[in-house]
């Protein structure tokens, strides 16, 4: 190719599929193709790599049909290292051709085997370039259990909590109903490695735990009960500093609830009444300035690379950091890029901005 040309990656074996596969439409729709050569490749739910069609509309967000890869018979054949870069594909007739050299990839992938670390370790073996977050910090913020413990030690808050394995509830149950009630009621049950809410739960009362659990330990085999934190619900976008520079925030949004208890899979992006996406939310300059300065501080914390959306609760006592999403939402409709479009950042100025700092940090 003539210009750099940027593997988008999406799907993957997680529970957050379909939205990896929907964030890839956007993404394929807006990416600068006057700048970037563009080659898709998707991963089944099955783990397989295959070569997809540049099509944005074969991958648009639908509720009543969400968008999947499907095995279509191509092999992604990656580079084999060393000086290689070169993309191959082994057609369903078995024979191989090149496709051509990758300068970077852009791994728009949700949740485990993918915004963990693994496929980050993937191409760091491999020598070739990536978007997004790196290995550490990946692995760190997918756990929300570890994020949690990195954070405290760095002096930011994040709400009260206990980490519940399988196999501790099993054995002792009573345990963990006591560790629960000693953070009040209600509390929410999480997933500690899955995103998108999936899994998550809304417990009032004692009576609803068990359940909670259950749905949680379907995602995960370890769990956080952490305590409801009262306050507004506040993101800020983040992106790596450029040529050495400051780690950016962007004008912060808020979810706005109104009938809907927590901001959950169907009210992110199912289009379910009760929640709201705002942005630039409405605070003051000090609070708008406090959410940028603990955006930046969290995502320095873990070692950030790339980008990270940070969300927060606001309350009369303070802020208090909820999570870090290393590869957040990122269709058109999502939070991350609505922050830095109210920033002044476009949709597709924003893909050029993750593609350009990875081809920078390469350089």
């Amino acid at each position: 190719m003539d210009k750099p040309a940027v593997v988008v990656l999406f799907g993957g074996r997680s529970s957050e599929h379909s939205i990896s596969s929907a964030t890839a439409g956007g993404v394929l729709r807006a990416i600068n193709r006057d700048r970037f050569g563009v080659i898709p490749v998707g991963i089944t739910r099955d783990g397989v790599f295959v070569l997809e069609d540049d099509d944005p509309d074969k991958f648009a967000l639908d509720a009543a049909h969400l968008p999947e890869v499907v095995d279509n018979g191509t092999r992604i054949v990656w580079p084999e290292g060393g000086a290689d870069r070169t993309l191959r594909v082994r057609l369903a007739d078995g024979s191989v051709e090149p496709i051509g050299e990758v300068d970077v990839v852009l791994p728009i992938l949700h949740g485990l085997h993918g915004e963990d670390g693994t496929v980050q370790g993937f191409f760091d073996t491999l020598g070739l370039p990536y978007a997004g977050g790196g290995v550490l910090d990946s692995a760190l913020c997918m756990d929300k259990h570890f994020m949690k413990i990195v954070l405290q030690a760095a002096g930011v808050a994040v709400s009260p909590w206990v980490t519940v394995t399988r196999a501790r509830w099993a054995a002792d149950p009573e345990a963990i109903r006591a560790d629960a009630a000693a953070l009040g009621e209600p509390v929410f049950v999480k997933p500690a490695r899955a995103g998108s809410s999936v899994g998550v739960s809304k417990v009032h009362d004692a009576s609803e735990l068990d359940d909670a659990l259950a749905l949680a330990f379907a995602e995960d085999d370890k769990v956080l009960i952490e305590t409801a934190i009262v306050g507004r619900e506040v993101e800020v976008a983040v992106l790596e500093g450029r040529g050495g520079g400051a780690t950016r925030a962007s004008l912060p949004g808020e979810i706005v609830l109104t009938t809907r208890e927590f901001y959950d899979f169907e009210g992110k992006y199912l289009g379910g009444d009760g929640a709201e996406v705002v942005c630039p939310a409405d605070l003051t300059d000090d609070e708008i300035a406090a959410i940028q300065r603990l955006g930046v501080e969290a995502f320095d914390a873990v070692g950030g690379r790339g980008l990270a959306r940070v969300d927060f609760f606001l309350t009369p006592e303070g802020l208090y950091v909820n999570e870090l999403n290393t590869m957040p939402g990122f269709t058109p409709i999502s939070m991350f890029p609505k922050c830095w479009l109210a920033s002044g950042m476009t949709y597709p100025e924003l893909i050029s901005e993750l593609v350009d700092t990875a081809l920078e940090r390469t350089a």
